[in-house]
C-alpha cells in the first residue's frame, strides 16, 4: 500500500488505492438499478449511462489523485461544478434514486476543498439534494432521509482524512528538514574540529618551514632542528586526525536505533523498537559498537530484501546457566524460509565484529527472519570458551 500522502509508485499500489476508493461506488447501485429496469426511453437510458460513467470518472479523478498530488484550485472548482451539474441534471430528468450522486459530491467537497470552505459546501450540497428530492419523480421519503446523514458524514469524514493526509505530508517534510539540519550541523562540527586540530599544527609547520629555509645554508644545524620539529608536529597532527576520524566513524546503539526507526517508517514497515538503548556497566569494551552494527545491517536487510510489514527490535539482559548476557533480537514478518540461512558477507562481518567483544550471532528463517546477537557480561564465559548461551 502506498504511504499516506504519497502518490502510488507502481501499478500495484495504484490498483490497491483504486480498489479502496472504488469500494464505495457500490452505493451507486440505485441509479444502476434504475437504468436496468427499463422505465426510461432508449435515449434517456443511453444518456443516463453516459452521465453515470462521466460522473464516476470525474469523481475518481478528483479523489484518487487530489489526496496525494493536489490539483490547482481552478481545476478542483471545475470538477466539482461538473459533478454538481450532473447530479442536478440526472435527479431532475430521471428518478429519485439518482439523488445518491449528491453523496459523492459531498465526499468530493470534503476531499478537495479546504476545511474553511468544506464546512459550508457539504451542508449546502446536502440541502440542494433535499430540495431536489421534492421535485423528483420518485417518493421523496424513500430516498432523501436515508441520504442526508451519509452525505453529511461522508463529506466531513473525508475532510478529516484530507487533514490527516496533509498532516502526514507536513510531518514527512519536517523529518526531512530535521535530517538535513542534522547533517549540516554535523558538517559544521567536523569543520570546526578539523580547524581546531589542524589550524595550530599547520601554522606551526609553515612558520618552522620558513625559518628552516632562511637558516639554510648558513646554519644547517639549526635548520635541521627546525625540520625535526616539523616532523614531530606533523606526526602529532596525523595522530590527532586519526583519533578524530575514529570518533566520527564509531557507531552508537542509540544513533543506529534512531536511524532504524526512520528507515523502517519511510519504507512503510511498522517499527517496534526499545525506548532506551543503554547497556549494563558490565558490558565489555566494544559491545555497544558491535550491537550498533548489528542494528544497521539487519535494518538494511529488512528494508531492502524482506518485504516485511512489521519489524521488532528488543534489547534485554538474559540470565542463563552460563551467566548473564546482553541480547539484541531483531525479527520481521517478511519472506522467510525453512532451515537455517546460509551466512553471507553481512552475517560473517557481524560475527567477526561480535567476536571481538566475546559475542555471537544467530540467524533463523521460518515465518520471517530473526537475528539474535549475544554478548556476555562480566562473569559470563566469552564465545568460543565453552558452552554457548541458551536459546530464547
Amino acid at each position: 500500500m502506498a504511504a499516506i500522502g504519497r502518490p502510488p509508485e507502481n501499478r500495484q499500489e495504484a490498483g490497491r488505492k483504486l480498489v479502496w476508493i472504488g469500494i464505495w461506488l457500490a452505493f451507486l447501485g440505485a441509479p444502476v438499478s434504475d437504468l436496468l429496469k427499463g422505465h426510461h426511453t432508449v435515449w434517456a437510458t443511453v444518456l443516463g449511462w453516459l452521465a453515470l460513467v462521466a460522473f464516476v470518472a470525474a469523481y475518481l479523478a478528483l479523489v484518487f489523485r487530489h489526496t496525494a498530488r493536489p490539483y490547482a484550485r481552478s481545476t478542483v472548482a471545475s470538477i466539482l461544478a461538473f459533478l454538481v451539474a450532473l447530479a442536478i441534471l440526472t435527479s431532475l430528468t430521471l428518478d429519485a434514486p439518482w439523488l445518491v450522486l449528491f453523496v459523492y459530491v459531498s465526499v468530493g467537497c470534503g476531499a478537495a476543498l479546504p476545511m474553511t470552505i468544506a464546512k459550508f459546501a457539504i451542508p449546502a450540497v446536502t440541502g440542494v439534494m433535499a430540495l431536489l428530492g421534492l421535485t423528483t419523480k420518485g417518493a421523496w421519503g424513500d430516498f432523501v432521509p436515508g441520504l442526508t446523514i451519509p452525505a453529511l458524514l461522508g463529506g466531513f469524514a473525508m475532510s478529516g482524512v484530507r487533514q490527516l493526509v496533509r498532516t502526514t505530508v507536513e510531518l514527512r517534510q519536517a523529518r526531512a528538514t530535521v535530517a538535513q539540519l542534522a547533517a549540516n550541523e554535523e558538517r559544521l562540527r567536523l569543520a570546526r574540529d578539523l580547524h581546531d586540530l589542524l589550524g595550530h599544527s599547520l601554522s606551526l609547520i609553515t612558520l618552522k618551514s620558513e625559518l628552516a629555509g632562511r637558516m639554510l645554508p648558513a646554519h644547517p644545524d639549526q635548520a635541521a632542528q627546525q625540520v625535526a620539529d616539523i616532523e614531530q608536529v606533523s606526526r602529532q597532527a596525523l595522530v590527532d586526525v586519526r583519533e578524530a576520524v575514529s570518533g566520527y566513524r564509531r557507531a552508537t546503539l542509540a544513533g543506529e536505533l534512531a536511524g532504524a526507526r526512520t528507515a523502517l517508517t519511510a519504507a512503510g514497515v511498522t517499527a517496534d523498537l526499545p525506548a532506551a538503548a543503554e547497556l549494563p556497566d558490565e558490558a565489555p569494551e566494544g559491545a555497544e559498537e558491535a550491537l550498533a552494527w548489528v542494528v544497521r545491517e539487519a535494518t538494511t536487510n529488512v528494508v531492502r530484501h524482506s518485504g516485511a510489514k512489521k519489524c521488532a527490535i528488543t534489547l534485554d539482559v538474559r540470565q542463563t546457566l552460563d551467566g548473564r548476557f546482553v541480547e539484541l533480537r531483531i525479527s520481521d514478518d517478511g519472506r522467510g524460509g525453512p532451515g537455517t540461512p546460509v551466512p553471507g558477507n553481512g552475517l560473517t562481518g557481524l560475527a567477526e565484529r561480535l567476536a571481538k567483544a566475546g559475542g555471537t550471532v544467530e540467524a533463523a528463517s521460518s515465518k520471517g527472519f530473526t537475528l539474535i546477537a549475544r554478548i556476555p557480561l562480566a562473569g559470563a564465559p566469552a564465545a568460543g570458551t565453552g558452552a554457548s548461551p541458551e536459546s530464547h
